[in-house]
């Protein structure tokens, strides 16, 4: 296997359709599309629904953690969080090691919407999956993995002997 070491687009010849972020980014919203078609029985929507089911896997965890992990701003996670608690579904508690800092907690009428996202995000990928063989789907996992793991490289500070303009000794 040969790495391509020509640009896949150039800026000149740049067509969206044929963009892997606007094809990533169409899926994504088809997903979550259907994602809160199948959750609206319970009333959430996907700020709210991604918000529960991070506090089904990770109990206790702040509003600041929740808002980097699934990068929204921290405005609109307050907001999210204020309705989710109006509604009763969860209950924020502050720290007693740290004044400053609130914990997030599923109330039990929050734990029983929460344990239908799983099933139904399962549900709509395996949905957007068909017709996929097990191979192709491990293999689109990888390359949007090293996908993930080039973005992030990145977002790394070129090295200062990179950003140095060479100039001869005198």
């Amino acid at each position: 296997m040969s790495l391509s070491t020509t640009p896949f687009y150039v800026a000149g010849q740049y067509r969206p359709e044929q963009s892997v972020g606007h094809l990533m980014n169409k899926v994504l919203s088809s997903i979550l599309a259907q994602a809160d078609k199948q959750l609206a029985p319970y009333q959430l929507t996907y700020v709210q629904w991604l918000p529960l089911f991070k506090l089904l896997t990770h109990d206790g965890i702040t509003a600041a953690w929740l808002a980097r992990d699934i990068a929204m701003d921290p405005a609109a996670m307050t907001r999210s969080l204020d309705r989710l608690e109006r509604k009763g579904l969860i209950r924020r508690e502050r720290s007693t090691h740290d004044r400053r800092a609130v914990h997030l907690h599923l109330t039990d009428a929050g734990k029983q919407v929460a344990i239908h996202v799983p099933e139904v995000l399962a549900n709509v990928l395996n949905g957007h999956l068909q017709g996929f063989t097990a191979d192709e789907w491990q293999h689109m996992q990888s390359l949007l993995q090293r996908m993930l793991i080039n973005g992030q490289a990145m977002k790394q500070p070129p090295s200062l002997t990179a950003a140095l303009p060479c100039s001869p000794r005198p």
